[in-house]
């Protein structure tokens, strides 16, 4: 369980069935998702092809202990794996930073804004040491 989705006090929005999608359309009314999704803009490193690959930056649109959408200005291919480190800042866990690695799997990549949407589902997470 992800357990700062639960200690989040002040949902910063989620997903509204009833509001229309960007471009006029309606969103379906049946919901897929098994968990809770936080709008949240959160910088990003993303890293590709292991340890020592690429790195790229970026930014979340949306997270959840599941997955998350972000955007990015680089190519990803669905299907490749990322590892990628998010920092959920003091005002969001009401404490200090807490950084998260987070290993995910790339599910789809769709143009946006001149940039790439990127929605990544992750796989597993491990919890990082603060520095003292």
């Amino acid at each position: 369980m992800f357990l700062i989705a639960i200690s989040i006090p002040r949902c910063y929005g989620e997903l509204n069935l009833e509001r229309p999608l960007p471009g006029g359309e309606m969103a379906n009314a049946i919901e897929r998702r098994a968990s809770r999704r936080f709008t949240m803009t959160l910088p990003l490193t993303i890293r590709t092809g292991g340890p020592d690959g690429d790195e790229r930056q970026g930014q979340t649109r949306d997270v959840s202990f599941r997955g998350l959408y972000f955007l990015a200005d680089a190519d990803f291919e669905p299907g490749s794996a990322i590892e990628f480190i998010l920092t959920l800042p003091r005002e969001i866990t009401l404490a200090g930073d807490v950084h998260i690695r987070c290993f995910a799997e790339i599910i789809r990549v769709e143009p946006h804004n001149g940039g790439r949407g990127i929605a990544a589902r992750i796989d597993r997470y491990e919890f990082l040491p603060t520095a003292a």
